[in-house]
């Protein structure tokens, strides 16, 4: 390996970590600002079901834990999730969450229990695992395929989340997420597929040529 591509991957490792590492900084400064502050009183600017004020929410949601314990478990995930979606292209990661929150919030907003209050950025992780589990298929390249194997084996356990086996825990959020990372795997493996016929198709054409 080259001396140019050794700085330019060590710049994209560093670009990944400040990513990452700045929206969890912002995810936890929210949650002590809440805590000293306005002593949990944020939550309350959550998703709520079939309300125009609940409609904020599905852009507020995702910046509000209901206490530390709920945001380091959300924290590890998004984590590790996020920087396997970063390792192909930085601009993925922002098309898979904008969708994830989106798809999420909304689903949410439409069937959740109208005497809740979603909060929490778990959606938005299992709109990461949907992208990751589903890319292999849309995509079909090796390389995706055996991502989406390792995530499945590693993380597989997450799709009970998506069921409503635990009260007070928002499947709701957790289910529309994941649908809107598949979609961000259908839309952005669809296109990447379809470069990718195109590149062949080129290069057919100019060996026939150059018969």
């Amino acid at each position: 390996m080259s001396t140019s591509e050794t700085k330019a991957i060590t710049r994209e490792l560093k670009l990944h970590a400040a990513l990452l590492g700045g929206v969890v900084a912002l995810l936890w400064a929210v949650e002590i600002l809440d805590f000293v502050m306005f002593r949990g009183s944020l939550d309350a600017l959550g998703i709520r079901p079939r309300t125009i004020p609940g409609l904020v929410g599905i852009a507020l949601a995702p910046w509000l834990h209901g206490g530390f314990a709920h945001l380091m478990a959300n924290t590890v995930p998004f984590v590790a999730l996020g920087w396997l979606i970063l390792l192909r292209r930085t601009s993925d990661l922002f098309l898979v969450t904008l969708l994830s929150a989106l798809v999420g919030g909304l689903g949410v907003w439409l069937i959740g229990s109208s005497s809740s209050v979603h909060i929490g950025a778990s959606g938005v992780i299992f709109g990461y695992f949907g992208f990751l589990l589903l890319r292999g298929w849309f995509e079909r390249s090796v390389l995706s395929i055996a991502l989406s194997l390792v995530v499945g084996f590693v993380y597989g356990g997450m799709l009970w989340g998506v069921l409503p086996t635990r009260v007070g825990i928002s499947w709701e959020g957790h289910l529309f997420g994941f649908l809107g990372g598949v979609l961000a795997a259908r839309l952005l493996g669809g296109r990447l597929r379809a470069q990718a016929a195109g590149a062949g198709g080129r290069q057919l054409a100019g060996r026939r040529a150059r018969r």
